[in-house]
């Protein structure tokens, strides 16, 4: 039997939705219980293996081939530029990188301050309007640094809006929709092409029948 293939998930949102969706293309992974503490899941009755991975670290490990394939949201993949190949949306998870602030708060004239945990995207938007900018890298409760005055803005990631409304910020622009996409190694693909191509067309058939 050749190498089981190995997929890196995250856990969360992303694991359940993406786990549905491979029910529904046949491969029965028994995927529900996701409070296990193991980091690898093995199938071996259909030749796969689940490495449970944090969501940023899945496009590493599929880069450097730890794993065929991968799910992961885009925000990771505009923020990182992996060399990975971005098969499939799996239209899952949406959800969007947006720009956040106090209502009615002017930039600074001077490289204004933003807070974020995707450095790239934020430059990378900032710099196409123009707009000189500071970086402040922060991983959590990004909200409070323009509300203490750290910081000009935000950009991070919008579901429902509920967290900005709660905390008295509004959206002033949304950079980039978000969805779950699966991604290949370069190489995997060229080694494991039958099996990674038929995973390919039967989520891509779940995928146009969900959002049909």
């Amino acid at each position: 039997m050749n190498k089981p293939l190995t997929i890196a998930m995250p856990k969360g949102r992303i694991y359940k939705e993406a786990a549905a969706l491979l029910k529904q293309a046949g491969y029965h992974l028994t995927l529900d219980d996701e409070d296990t503490r193991k980091l690898i899941l093995e199938f071996p009755e259909q030749n796969i293996q689940i490495m449970m991975a944090k969501p940023m670290d899945v496009v590493t490990y599929v880069e450097y081939g730890a794993a065929d394939i991968g799910i992961a949201g885009k925000d990771v993949l505009l923020e990182q530029d992996r060399d990975v190949y971005e098969v499939l949306d799996l239209k899952i998870s949406p959800c969007y990188v947006a720009v956040a602030g106090l209502p009615d708060q002017p930039l600074s004239k001077i490289a204004p301050k933003i807070a974020t945990k995707y450095p790239k995207i934020a430059s990378d938007y900032f710099r196409e309007q123009g707009e000189q900018i500071e970086i402040i890298p922060l991983n959590g409760s990004i909200e409070l640094a323009p509300i203490i005055g750290l910081t000009d803005r935000i950009v991070d990631i919008v579901s429902t809006g509920r967290t900005l409304k709660e905390n008295g910020l509004v959206e002033y622009e949304k950079i980039a929709d978000i969805t779950s996409r699966l991604i290949v190694n370069p190489v995997s693909y060229r080694l494991k092409s039958r099996e990674i191509d038929e995973m390919v067309q039967k989520l891509s058939e779940v995928v146009e029948v969900e959002m049909s």
